[in-house]
């Protein structure tokens, strides 16, 4: 079977196009502590599904990159994990992840949830963010779950007093990644905060994640949909390639490969009768074939790689 690659011709058409005079760019990371809604919030505004959502805490663990192109502008969205106690290997070389991403572009918007409150999570990440000289633009998230909305002053407040510790915040937008609602405000709020500069990816690019990665995300998200609380953050997922089908150009052929860290957790993961692992696959294929424009034809794995958090060759192999 032939692997499919990146049309880097493609990728790179429309670079040279003539931007208009005054035309803003720049790369933009999506910081704040886990499970402040940041998948959700790059996933609005790029407009399309690039990074994965699920209610677990700590479920991103790339800096997913997106891309929303106007007339006016280029935004480049780095979507990071969130800072979080380092309990495992993995952890900390997520942490490092996340701060080597702030060194390397030009704004940072640090994502709150105004519905759990500003809390110590996010006092924490404030006094990091104060090394940074990047500018940083505040976003008071989940506006839509703040009861009863009177809470919602009080809150702005917090995140206007956090923002001293770094000589004030560029701004604060309170928004709802959920609903969309002042999505658009933002949207125009980081825009103004950019430097002028050329287009950095072509018109028509929303993500730059090779069709592996993707692909290995959307089959982690189905399962942690499906899999019991102790499960998720022992579950990873690598997609070794995806092929063109040599018999049916209309097919591609996904194999996936679930890895957990106990032989304990396959059984779960599987499913009485495989129930767990056949819904999972059957929504990953489902959403694959929307997102590749053709049929999928996924074949999953589980294996186990002993205590993978916690050890360095494993997490290699796995792409940490």
């Amino acid at each position: 079977m032939e692997e499919r690659e990146l049309d880097v011709a493609a990728i790179l058409a429309g670079l040279d196009d003539p931007v208009p005079e005054g035309h803003r760019s720049g790369m933009i990371a999506l910081v704040g502590r886990p499970n402040t809604g940041k998948s959700t919030l790059l996933n609005h505004l790029v407009g399309a599904k690039i990074a994965i959502v699920t209610p677990v805490p700590g479920t991103t663990r790339n800096a997913i990159r997106g891309v929303h192109t106007r007339d006016d502008a280029q935004l480049v969205f780095l979507d990071t994990p969130g800072l979080a106690k380092p309990r495992t290997l993995l952890t900390r070389r997520l942490n490092e992840l996340v701060r080597d991403t702030w060194a390397g572009v030009d704004l940072l918007c640090f994502v709150t949830d105004a519905a759990a409150g500003i809390g110590q999570g996010d006092a924490y990440l404030a006094r990091e963010l104060a090394s940074t000289s990047t500018p940083v633009v505040a976003v008071a998230n989940k506006v839509d779950l703040v009861r009863p909305k009177e809470r919602m002053l009080p809150e702005l407040v917090r995140l206007e007093e956090l923002g001293a510790s770094l000589g004030g915040f560029a701004d604060i937008v309170p928004v709802s990644a959920m609903t969309g609602d002042n999505v658009d405000r933002l949207e125009e709020v980081l825009v103004a905060h950019l430097p002028e500069g050329p287009r950095l990816f072509a018109a028509g690019q929303v993500s730059d994640q090779p069709e592996r990665q993707l692909a290995a995300e959307i089959v982690r998200e189905k399962l942690i949909s499906v899999v019991s609380d102790e499960v998720p953050h022992s579950i990873a997922v690598t997609v070794d390639e995806v092929a063109a089908d040599p018999e049916r150009e209309d097919l591609l052929r996904v194999d996936a490969v679930i890895h957990v860290e106990r032989e304990s957790q396959k059984p779960i993961v599987i499913g009485r009768g495989g129930a767990h692992l056949k819904a999972a696959a059957t929504a990953a294929r489902e959403e694959l074939e929307v997102l590749f424009g053709a049929k999928v034809y996924l074949s999953t794995h589980v294996r186990v790689a002993k205590e993978w958090q916690r050890d360095p060759k494993q997490l290699g192999r796995l792409g940490y």
